[in-house]
């Protein structure tokens, strides 16, 4: 219940220019991007849950996949082909590609965000 409360919090206090996310796609936190499109970047997750743990984002601010689905449809389809993309150059073919969409379901950013993970890398590992 307590990673809930923080998220909650966490959403009520965000706005585009404080979110992480938001940051690191104006460069204004380094990170290093696996992959950049049009309308999306790609990272590794800092805190992974897996061997191959990869966080595909729109580049546009939008507060999860709910409202990127209504509000930039085209977007979302970028993202996927993204991660799919990433999917196979990354993973030995089995992965997982994870939304979550508020607190209750674990979103801590509050920044439309897919997680791409797998417990087997393309290089056997």
């Amino acid at each position: 219940m307590e990673l809930v409360s923080l998220a909650k919090t966490r959403l009520m206090n965000m706005t585009e220019a404080s979110c992480i996310f938001c940051k690191i796609i104006s460069r204004e936190i380094p990170t290093e991007f696996v992959a950049e499109t049009t309308n999306t970047v790609a990272f590794w997750d800092i805190v992974p849950l897996a061997k191959v743990h990869l966080l595909v984002i729109p580049k546009q601010h939008h507060r999860d996949v709910a409202e990127l689905s209504e509000n930039a449809p085209q977007i979302l389809s970028e993202l996927l082909s993204t991660a799919t993309d990433l999917a196979k150059k990354y993973t030995a073919g089995s992965f997982k590609l994870q939304f979550n969409t508020g607190a209750e379901a674990g979103q801590t950013v509050f920044h439309a965000h897919a997680h791409v993970l797998s417990e087997t890398a393309k290089d056997g590992s």
